[in-house]
């Protein structure tokens, strides 16, 4: 069977997202098994950059935005020989299959959706947002497959782009790092009070301070939790809406019992010790963060959007799923499960499905099937 050594990846940037660890992720997963990995990046300054192998090259385009990359990348595709390339998020997507197009090389495309088309970018602000779901239905077709993080985000593209089933596959998100760094996150220390044996319960969410992620809902369910019960919320996370969640927070008069610390590098060490994990979102791709927690063995409450929250929690059977955007039904089941011990084995055993190694390994299988079909006489 032929095979495959060269991978080059575009991604936007290296700045801290979700998206952006899983393309951090991959890249070196590639790297651990044998082959050869360029990252080509819109823009390569960020804190993720770190966290690459040193094994894995980098391409700097050197552009504040990723639409300023077509010129580069497509440059850079018709002077070098490569056999796979992979991208992932909607704009670099489409870019990547411009890109691809004016090069006039070929070369197996691959890439990677992460979120609900359908839903993103009808609710999230910017012009250019709008064109998105056009550009794709336009242009995915020319992908030689789309792997998308959840089952959810794989029935939207369907419905969204219209192109082939045969060429979506569902490729969860690489969240995991290997065990043993998994268990030093885990058990390595937290310098917070809330958390040490006297405190009272701590509820924990973890994420980008956005509209997707409904923190009114989580903040209104969390004043009703301390009209019962004596409990402390920490938001982990910065974005866009901080100053919005601040006010909230005053308006709740919620300022002694809610923090917003920002960006935390080991949520880890977090999860394993908070009494109570809940996702409030109101649209997700996947969602990494629900898999972290259930590694870690926290109790879970989550909302049931579209998409990952049923689909990673197996319909509640790790967790308990809520309404969207209804702050009493997220109340109610945060009182029933705080501090509500969990079956950590079970619990973990459903996160390794989410882990580096298994991801890694299905998407070089399906590299493999994409290399050997573009060069089969």
């Amino acid at each position: 069977m032929n095979t495959f050594q060269t991978i080059a990846i575009f991604s936007p940037c290296l700045q801290i997202g979700g998206a952006e660890q899983v393309v951090v992720n991959l890249a070196n997963g590639f790297s651990r098994h044998g082959k050869s990995v360029t990252l080509l990046l819109a823009n390569a300054d960020g804190p993720l950059r770190s966290k690459l192998n040193a094994s894995v090259k980098i391409v700097d385009f050197f552009q504040s935005g990723v639409f300023g990359a077509l010129k580069p990348l497509a440059r850079f595709l018709r002077n070098n020989s490569l056999d796979i390339l992979f991208s992932a998020q909607s704009h670099a997507n489409i870019i990547a299959l411009l890109a691809h197009r004016l090069a006039g090389v070929q070369l197996p495309i691959v890439i990677s959706e992460h979120t609900t088309m359908s839903l993103h970018y009808a609710l999230e602000p910017g012009i250019k947002n709008r064109f998105v779901p056009k550009l794709a239905r336009l242009l995915y077709h020319r992908a030689d497959a789309v792997a998308c993080i959840s089952q959810g985000v794989a029935d939207d593209i369907l419905a969204v782009t219209k192109i082939s089933p045969e060429r979506i596959h569902r490729i969860y998100n690489p969240v995991l790092p290997p065990f043993t760094e998994l268990q030093q996150k885990i058990e390595a220390p937290v310098d917070h009070p809330w958390f040490r044996p006297e405190a009272p319960p701590v509820i924990l969410a973890v994420g980008r301070l956005t509209a997707a992620k409904d923190y009114p809902t989580l903040l209104r369910a969390f004043a009703q939790v301390r009209q019962e019960r004596n409990a402390n919320l920490l938001i982990l996370g910065d974005g866009e809406k901080r100053t919005e969640l601040e006010s909230l927070i005053n308006e709740l008069s919620l300022t002694h019992s809610v923090q917003l610390p920002g960006f935390v590098e080991n949520p880890y060490a977090y999860m394993s010790r908070c009494s109570l994990f809940v996702l409030s979102s109101a649209w997700e791709g996947l969602s990494n963060v629900l898999v972290e927690a259930l590694a870690c063995g926290a109790p879970i409450v989550s909302t049931d959007c579209k998409y990952g929250p049923a689909e990673i929690l197996e319909n509640g059977r790790h967790g308990v799923l809520v309404p969207v955007g209804d702050a009493s039904a997220l109340a109610e089941a945060m009182l029933a499960n705080i501090s509500k011990r969990a079956d950590t084995a079970s619990l973990r055993q459903r996160a390794l499905d989410f882990s580096l190694d298994t991801i890694t390994q299905q998407y070089l299988d399906l590299f493999t099937t994409v290399y050997c079909e573009a060069n089969t006489p």
